[in-house]
């Protein structure tokens, strides 16, 4: 079987664009730099995941309704075992090449959001109505996960809480208030604990 293929940028792409910690809400200046033609590019994930001077792009979706956030956990068949049995609130994943994605021209913005789509729907099923948003990037180089990985956060608005899963890795999937989640938020990846602590910025409530 062949070696997956993942979306990368050059680290030094994101280094000069600007090196950051947490999230950075300097959406535009970002997207620019990480979709310019000729900067996306897919390479054998085993290449991705043990050489830093790439960063994956990994789309982050955190999900509300009715001021509340959708959380799960994620179970033993995750395919990133180093989070297993971590709590999360945001749903994605590595991006891989289809036949439709030409990824050297100025309209492959377009073609990643078709592709998130992709992702999240292969993890869960959306019975609702909903906003997708760009609302951040984020980075952690402080772990080994981190430094090989760069997130766009995206915030989808749904209009009912109508949301089950495909996945077998995610189990305990619910949509919590802000002040249950921060009882958890000792039990969430890395990602989910600066996501949630920027929460107010993410939602804008």
């Amino acid at each position: 079987m062949p070696e997956e293929q993942v979306l990368v940028i050059e680290r030094s792409v994101y280094e000069q664009a600007g090196q950051f910690h947490g999230l950075t809400f300097d959406v535009e200046h970002y997207k620019n730099a990480i979709f310019a033609a000729g900067v996306p590019r897919f390479i054998p994930r085993s290449q991705a995941e043990s050489n830093p001077g790439f960063k994956q792009i990994i789309p982050y979706v955190i999900m509300a309704c009715e001021g509340k956030i959708l959380s799960y956990i994620r179970g033993k068949r995750a395919g990133e075992t180093r989070l297993v049995a971590k709590r999360s609130i945001g749903i994605g994943g590595h991006i891989n090449p289809t036949d439709d994605m030409p990824l050297f021209n100025s309209d492959f913005y377009d073609t990643y959001l078709a592709a998130v789509q992709r992702e999240v729907n292969e993890e869960v099923t959306i019975e609702s109505p909903y906003r997708n948003q760009l609302v951040a990037l984020l980075n952690d180089d402080s772990n080994e996960v981190g430094q090989v990985h760069l997130g766009i956060v995206h915030l989808w608005q749904l209009d009912s809480p109508q949301v089950s899963r495909r996945e077998q890795m995610i189990t305990q999937m619910e949509f919590l208030p802000r002040q249950q989640l921060e009882s958890l938020r000792e039990q969430m990846e890395t990602w989910s604990q600066l996501c949630f602590d920027a929460l107010p910025s993410i939602t804008g409530r």
